[in-house]
């Protein structure tokens, strides 16, 4: 499978952004990816003060190129980036070796 991880900092951002953040992809990126064609899933992940990630695994290289392509393009003034006050500082395409679903299975959901 076809990864690409995009990373924000957001080391020196106020206390509440990642509460600010957590809201957008409850209420508006969420929603956004669940028809986006070629990807099978996509997570988002944060460690506080310190970074903001989407993860994203596509089906194919190529729809994952051209969602790269893309989002390169407009990085700089995406959701995320106007949220954060700064364009993302790594954008990285990746192969995915596996991915395992445990007992406890999938839960896909637009907050924990």
């Amino acid at each position: 499978m076809h990864g690409l991880t995009v990373r924000w900092s957001l080391a020196g951002t106020s206390a509440d952004k990642l509460d600010e953040l957590k809201a957008y992809v409850r209420d508006e990126s969420y929603e956004r990816f669940l028809g986006l064609e070629g990807l099978r899933f996509k997570t988002w992940r944060a460690r506080e003060g310190e970074w903001f990630e989407g993860c994203y695994v596509f089906v194919t290289s190529e729809a994952r190129d051209a969602f790269e392509t893309g989002f390169r393009v407009a990085a700089q003034d995406g959701a995320a980036s106007k949220r954060i006050g700064s364009a993302p500082i790594l954008i990285e395409a990746c192969e995915i070796v596996s991915v395992v679903e445990g007992p406890e299975k999938f839960l896909s959901a637009p907050s924990y």
